[in-house]
């Protein structure tokens, strides 16, 4: 009994103190953020499949659209989808699968998954999240091969202006 009283009492000692070793990063050693393109891409009407044992599926048509970046330059191939599951807590997961082609004929596949989350934050306000991570397989042997090899972030740009959505996408360094 007291062996394991000791052991308890060592086991929340040495908790304690690695918990009090986190060292937070610096500024320098914070990742950063480089713009990387925009894509504008048109959508068809959303249709529902339903509830299902996840949740609510809902099926948004990506019809095409454009994007445009420092490094890149195209348009949105026509054909994919954004596959969204909503509960009922006002949480929404999203995956887009699509492709897109560059100005110079290059196919590049694009899967983005994400979250948008309605709700209250920590003091009780309202508060909106919609953030994405883009994944993007380009050919090995062109110029686009540097998207095969980074972490992306992104989020809508809201504009009443165009008919669709308009995500900015941002390489984290």
């Amino acid at each position: 009994m007291v062996k394991r009283i000791l052991f308890v009492t060592l086991m929340s000692a040495l908790t304690l103190f690695a918990q009090a070793q986190v060292n937070v990063p610096s500024a320098e050693e914070t990742p950063q953020l480089e713009f990387a393109l925009q894509l504008r891409v048109t959508l068809d009407a959303p249709y529902g499949v339903g509830e299902t044992q996840h949740g609510r599926r809902t099926v948004i048509p990506i019809t095409g659209g454009t994007f445009e970046g420092p490094l890149l330059k195209g348009t949105i191939i026509n054909g994919g989808a954004d596959y969204q599951l909503a509960n009922a807590e006002g949480r929404t997961e999203i995956e887009a699968i699509y492709s897109i082609k560059t100005d110079d004929g290059v196919y590049i596949h694009v899967r983005n998954r994400g979250i948008i989350c309605s709700g209250k934050d920590a003091e009780g306000r309202p508060s909106f999240y919609f953030k994405a991570a883009p994944q993007f397989e380009a050919p090995a042997n062109s110029r686009y091969a540097w998207l095969n090899n980074a972490i992306f972030v992104c989020q809508p740009a809201f504009n009443t202006d165009f008919k669709g959505i308009v995500l900015n996408v941002w390489k984290v360094k």
